[in-house]
């Protein structure tokens, strides 16, 4: 597992998947209150700035418990948060971890992700020796199916009305994948 006080940063072309601080809240406030963004996740957008601040106290508390490991996207240009990559519900016993991601809308489509999450997946197999993970993801959710499978998860199952986010019920599609299908090759 990892040691020290914060996440080591995680290198992809371009980007980094880095430590979040004080100073990330704005951005992290304006992915994470932008309905578009959170049109399928199981919560709703932030409406306030404190809940930003929070989520970083958050993700600095799970990481020192070692139960989620949450780091920004920062373009390397201007090291700018534009979403983030999480590894949480680790069981090191089993070897086995779930993902999650938000990227800010206007950073669709750029591939940006794809090379984050080659990062992060690379770093469970590879450094935390995981064989396997695991997500969650809305069926709705076209871009997030399409990015996941491209990289190598496969569909293993449906649950139907798993979350109830504003009194929407909402289905899940599970993907897995494992250590022994990845094949990293160059990011995208």
């Amino acid at each position: 597992m990892i040691g020290g006080d914060r996440l080591p940063t995680l290198a992809a072309p371009r980007v980094a998947l880095r430590w979040l601080t004080a100073a990330d809240a704005s951005a992290l406030f304006a992915i994470f209150s932008d309905p578009a963004v959170m049109r399928y996740w199981s919560t709703l957008p932030m409406s306030d700035i404190a809940l930003a601040r929070k989520l970083i106290a958050d993700i600095h508390e799970g990481f020192h418990a070692r139960r989620l490991f949450q780091w920004g996207i920062a373009r390397l240009d201007d090291d700018r948060i534009i979403g983030t990559c999480t590894l949480f519900a680790i069981n090191e016993t089993q070897g086995r971890g779930e993902i999650g991601y938000a990227l800010g809308r206007e950073y669709w489509g750029r591939g940006y992700m794809n090379e984050a999450l080659k990062a992060l997946i690379d770093f469970a197999f590879g450094t935390l020796g995981m064989r396997r993970l695991e997500a969650d993801t809305d069926p709705r959710n076209a871009g997030s199916l399409h990015a996941l499978e491209r990289l190598g998860f496969r569909r293993e199952g449906l649950l139907r009305e798993r979350w109830k986010v504003d009194g929407e019920l909402q289905d899940s599609v599970i993907l897995g994948l494992l250590s022994h299908e990845w094949r990293p090759g160059p990011a995208e």
